[in-house]
């Protein structure tokens, strides 16, 4: 290691590389002391002398030799999660430094961010290149974004300017970017700046307003799933209702957050600027206080950003509350000002306090005199110098100064303690530790490092506050053998033992001279062939002990093995000498002279085929989606999927993208199918991944329907029949639908089809689990109906498309059926086509929640008029179960049928209350069932919620 020097502002590593403040470095120690962990990756903060030494002399240069520096961390997303990332350039990013050794440093790398790299995939295969997007907090252990400062918009002036002018990046929660980096944003009733987490925005007119200036104010933002409108929107929205001509209001679509990214480039070939590379390595990035970036998120108020001196750390939400303390309330046998038990000291009193050292308190003389004692106290120098012994000699000479007694009165032959606030007696040391307890506190040392509850566990003899107060005993006996050795290496001249082993290249430890037979090629790529032979990580758990030159290095720069070398593309330009005579000297590129000539045809290029869980048949991955979170593979068409060349290699499935997003419920149990009871402990993955049930729609109210049960049974519609969104009507399913039992699962919950040739009535996902089979029919029209039938032209077939579900015994029949991912000549699905003519709600002028209110209508009306005739044959109904005479709606039981009989009783006519009536409907999942359901569960408001006080929240 070549140290600079005392004054200098740059570093020469041992590797040649040259390092000065805000460069990146790999920094490790030695390979026994980090026992074959990879590289850390870091930046210089600044460079410092040897322990000890002032950084600053007298006349404000730096004290040399430099022997330190500090160092700002970067983590590995390995280091922090369990999960595992694939890309090994990822880093993290930290508000968090350390001083360390310079020897410490390895070599120079290269680390920006990810806005500020215009070809990524060149920049991840140029060696010691690395790229940031997020920052992990240690002491919170969270991650949050990190944006460019100058994209943050959505702030005053004044501070926007501060913050761009120190600060190249700002640290900020993930849901807060969109706000921040949107325009600027003021309230429509005080014209000030709205801050993100103080605003809400009217769902109708789009205007901002502070929580606090509408009337009355606000106390909370609405939760999640719901919207709010001003007054004067809600007033409107009223008034529409009133008059049952609510015109349709479209949300417009969040935009994406505002990135200062370049665009994605297209596949292909990566380009291999150099000169653009070295200009984005040597870009300068502005530092405040050695910092780049600072919090700016969720809990930061804006004006404290002016101070130079305010925490640029990471927050939370305040641990201060109600919600996270509570107050102690009297017992019923005390009062509120007095003690809780007679004769006890109030607690916080003069009497409850244990004073430790009054020496500062007392006189010069009382001190001398303090000292002259105290070595009379023990004859063993061991006790002299002990901390435990020490701070029990000042206690105990501070209470005999305090209660006016001599200090010869003093005595340490008892070695216990009066601590008043136990009122009992301990020992004011702990017992010595034998032999064999501090070799295995210093074995879990090994293992665990400073974690010491698993220490404790190790020990086992001993309470974890002994174990805490002998590692700092332990620790600080360490320190002293290693300053006892460096004063003894300066008295005679010699360097520093603890410097000089540090300073031994990481080569001299790790470097594998001589190979065994058992340890004769790579353990992670077999090869036998190597300029140079490293050590192989105990942890890694290879077939050998060694590594070759580039996975060796792999490993301990990137924590991957097997990582491909770069080679620079050098063209090399021929000579003129070189040409032919009239040969011109630019020749294009399609006329260069082959180098070879190969004889074989190579073999074509097969593209990688994935199955649709739908058809079942294989096709290339560019026309077969697959999620990439839970490996659901279909095609476009079958689960209402707009193509974009984009996003299509990371699609998400509709379910995936609930779990982050949480908009619909969190129970994918389709509404349409029976009830499954599923063990709460054990967390199931319904739908199955691997089945085409996995593709899933949400509906009106949140809930879940599966695509397949959504298009085959007849009542159901869509809001956006294209995409398959937003399922409604399912409260127009008939009745009998709910009340006929399934002939494959024997079940009487959820909604049945029927087979297009027997009377066989089955779920829709129970064929589809049996086999069944599915497909679409086009029938022909007579012609003086083709006016008000829509008529579908598929192919070469023309006519009604008729939805089918056959059982899979029976024979194929002559007439033409369509697959559920047969396509036309368009590119266009039978699916879709069926969906887009058949299944789309008629929007007109409507809004959702008055369709909603109109259904519902529809049911109490169709109820009203049942409860109407029955009570005009029996004027006082009294309920056959609970015998109760008082109920909103009497319903009449259904006759019943004796056994062996076909024709109902001839008995009275019996009644259900409206409670037992419903107890029933749940009990049969029968249409009244369903109805409460939907309303209930997937969140259908009353009328008269529709608007809610004078602030307007609505259910979205």
């Amino acid at each position: 290691m070549a140290l600079a020097a005392a004054f200098g502002t740059q570093i020469t590593l041992k590797n040649g590389d040259e390092v000065k403040v805000n460069d990146h470095v790999y920094c490790s120690p030695s390979w026994s002391i980090r026992d074959g962990t990879p590289y850390s990756v870091a930046r210089i903060m600044e460079f410092l002398p040897a322990q000890g030494v002032p950084t600053f002399d007298e006349t404000g240069k730096r004290n040399g030799p430099l022997t330190r520096v500090r160092l700002a961390w970067y983590y590995r997303p390995s280091d922090v999660s369990d999960r595992t990332v694939a890309d090994s350039r990822l880093l993290l990013a930290a508000i968090y430094s350390e001083v360390c050794e310079i020897s410490q440093l390895r070599a120079k790398c290269y680390v920006i961010h990810r806005d500020k790299i215009s070809d990524l995939a060149g920049w991840k295969k140029r060696p010691d290149r690395f790229y940031f997007q997020r920052l992990f907090d240690p002491w919170i252990r969270k991650e949050f974004e990190v944006i460019q400062a100058s994209s943050v918009r959505n702030i005053p002036e004044e501070i926007r300017e501060v913050l761009v002018s120190r600060y190249e990046y700002v640290v900020a929660e993930k849901e807060v970017v969109p706000d921040l980096t949107d325009n600027l944003r003021t309230c429509a009733t005080c014209e000030k700046w709205c801050p993100p987490q103080e605003t809400v925005q009217c769902d109708r007119c789009k205007k901002f307003f502070h929580m606090a200036c509408v009337n009355p104010p606000l106390l909370a933002k609405p939760s999640r799933g719901y919207g709010w409108t001003c007054a004067p929107c809600s007033r409107e929205h009223e008034e529409e209702v009133d008059s049952h001509q609510v015109a349709r209001h479209l949300t417009p679509v969040n935009s994406k957050p505002k990135s200062n990214a370049p665009p994605p480039r297209g596949r292909g070939r990566p380009r291999k600027d150099r000169m653009q590379a070295e200009k984005e390595e040597n870009m300068e990035i502005k530092h405040f206080k050695m910092w780049p970036f600072r919090y700016f998120g969720q809990y930061t108020v804006a004006e404290d950003t002016l101070d130079p001196d305010d925490l640029i750390f990471p927050r939370a939400a305040t641990r201060v509350g109600p919600k996270y303390q509570v107050s102690a309330f009297p017992t019923a046998s005390t009062d509120v000002e007095g003690p809780a038990v007679p004769g006890e000291d109030e607690r916080g009193g003069e009497n409850t306090i244990e004073v430790l050292s009054k020496v500062c308190d007392m006189a010069s003389s009382e001190v001398q005199t303090l000292e002259t004692l105290k070595h009379g106290l023990t004859r063993s120098e061991k006790f002299r110098y002990n901390v435990d012994w020490l701070t029990e000699v000042i206690r105990r000479f501070s209470d005999a100064w305090l209660s006016g007694h001599s200090f010869t009165n003093v005595s340490m032959k008892s070695p216990m303690r009066l601590e008043k606030w136990k009122k009992t007696e301990t020992p004011y040391t702990d017992r010595g530790w034998s032999d064999a307890e501090i070799a295995a506190f210093e074995d879990a040392l090994m293992v665990h490092g400073a974690e010491l509850r698993p220490v404790r566990e190790e020990v086992g003899t001993r309470a974890m506050n002994e174990v805490v107060r002998f590692y700092g005993h332990w620790k600080n006996a360490k320190l002293g053998e290693q300053n006892a050795r460096i004063r003894a290496a300066r008295a005679v001249g010699k360097p520093d033992p603890d410097l000089a082993a540090a300073a031994d290249s990481d080569d001299e430890g790790s470097v594998v001279t001589e190979l065994t037979r058992t340890d004769n090629s790579c353990g992670a790529c077999r090869t036998r062939e190597s300029d140079t032979w490293w050590k192989a990580p105990k942890a890694l758990a290879l077939a050998t002990n060694v590594l070759c030159d580039n996975c060796g290095i792999s490993w301990r720069k990137y924590a991957d093995l097997n990582v491909r070398p770069y080679r620079e593309e050098v063209i090399v330009k021929p000579k003129p000498s070189d040409k032919r005579e009239g040969t011109p000297l630019a020749a294009p590129n399609s006329k260069r002279q082959r180098t070879s000539v190969s004889t074989t045809t190579p073999p074509p290029v097969v593209a990688p085929q994935l199955r649709c869980l739908a058809c079942h048949k294989n096709g290339p991955s560019s026309k077969i989606l697959r999620c990439r979170q839970c490996q659901l593979r279909v095609h476009p068409g079958a689960c209402g999927v707009v193509v974009d060349a984009a996003t299509f290699d990371n699609w998400t499935c509709e379910l995936c993208q609930n779990d982050k997003s949480l908009e619909a419920s969190l129970k994918h149990d389709c509404l349409l199918c029976p009830r499954t009871k599923r063990d709460p402990k054990k967390k199931s993955l319904y739908p199955p991944p691997d089945s085409y049930l996995r593709a899933c729609k949400p509906t009106e109210g949140q809930g879940w329907v599966h695509v397949l049960c959504s298009v085959f049974v007849p009542e159901v519609t869509y809001t956006d029949a294209t995409r398959l969104r937003r399922v409604e009507a399912i409260s127009t399913i008939p009745s009998y639908r709910w009340m006929n039992k399934c002939t494959l699962c024997d079940s009487s919950g959820g909604a049945v089809v029927r087979c297009s040739d027997c009377p066989a009535e089955y779920h829709v996902s129970c064929a589809w689990k049996a086999g069944h089979k599915f497909g679409f029919e086009v029938q022909p029209v007579q012609t003086n109906r083709k006016d008000s039938t829509t008529v579908v032209d598929f192919n070469s077939a023309s006519g009604v498309m008729v939805p089918l579900v056959t059982c899979k015994g029976h024979p194929q029949h002559r007439r033409q059926t369509f697959g559920i991912c047969e396509t036309n000549e368009g590119g266009e699905t039978a699916m879709q086509a069926y969906c887009k003519n058949y299944k789309q709600t008629e929007l007109g002028n409507t809004h959702g929640l008055l369709r909603k209110a109109h259904r519902l209508d529809e049911i109490l009306n169709t109820e009203d008029s049942i409860d109407s005739e029955s009570s005009q044959s029996s004027p006082d109904p009294v309920c056959s179960r609970c015998h109760t005479e008082f109920s909103p709606l009497f319903y009449p039981t259904p006759p019943s049928t004796p056994p062996g009989d076909s024709t109902p009783s001839s008995t009275s006519q019996t009644w259900l209350c409206h409670r037992c009536h419903f107890t029933d409907q749940q009990r049969n999942g029968s249409i009244v069932n369903n109805h409460r359901g939907h309303f209930g569960l997937n969140g259908i408001v009353g009328v008269n919620n529709v608007v809610n006080g004078v602030n307007g929240i609505v259910s979205v």
